[in-house]
């Protein structure tokens, strides 16, 4: 019973091995040559389709590049008027300054001509109030020789008092040495001399009378002082 077995077997795989060397010999059936076809036409759309999908990648490609040329411009031409505009507020602002500048000037040469008028015209006011100071010398030297020491006298010390009286109208004042006080800011000392009987340096003599206008020095009184004495060591 084996061997019948093993029989049945072998002609199982002859029958197989004469079918499989048929089909490698005999042509396609019709039904395998469509099958054929159809998978070769498939295989060619779908080919078609990818070259369809790489060409309209294209278009989309170059459709970025003219987005972002646009965009470019628009950059461009935006930053082109903000540089207009700055350069048109610089020019505004050049011109405000040279316009200022020119106002600053004339008004300090008003004022210039204005404080000279001024000092003009004080000066004028004070010399016109000087000539009766100047027309009393005058009749002071006129009548000189035909008067007598005491009326010379009395006659320049009223022209004395009338031109003191006028600076002080003007704010010019004599400084006062009456406290005999020397202080550097208003005495200027000529002289000076050694003595024990003071302790601090004071004023001696009045060589010429000193001045302030305003408050303020105009010329320092001239006089003679005594300085402390040195002690011996």
């Amino acid at each position: 019973m084996t061997e019948h077995r093993k029989d049945k077997e072998k002609e199982k795989e002859e029958v197989k091995s004469d079918e499989k060397d048929k089909t490698q010999d005999d042509p396609k059936s019709p039904y395998e040559e469509a099958e054929q076809e159809e998978v070769e036409y498939l295989n060619q759309e779908r080919e078609e389709e990818g070259q369809g999908l790489s060409v309209k990648v294209k278009p989309r490609e170059e459709d970025d590049k003219d987005k972002i040329i646009e965009k470019l411009r628009r950059e461009l031409k935006s930053r082109e008027e903000e540089r207009e505009q700055l350069r048109t507020a610089v020019e505004e602002l050049k011109d405000k300054f040279l316009r200022n500048l020119a106002e600053v000037d004339n008004l300090r040469k008003r004022l210039e001509k204005e404080k000279e008028d001024y000092y003009q015209f004080a000066l004028t006011e004070f010399m016109k109030e000087m000539l009766p100071i100047l027309d009393n010398f005058e009749r002071a030297l006129k009548i000189a020789d035909e008067s007598d020491g005491k009326t010379l006298k009395e006659g320049v010390e009223l022209i004395y008092r009338m031109l003191l009286k006028l600076l002080n109208k003007y704010g010019v004042t004599q400084i006062d040495v009456s406290d005999r006080k020397f202080d550097p800011n208003f005495h200027h000392a000529l002289s000076s001399e050694e003595s024990d009987e003071v302790e601090d340096v004071e004023i001696v003599e009045e060589l010429q009378k000193g001045y302030l206008i305003s408050n303020r020095l105009l010329r320092p009184t001239m006089v003679r002082v005594k300085v402390p004495k040195k002690k011996s060591e």
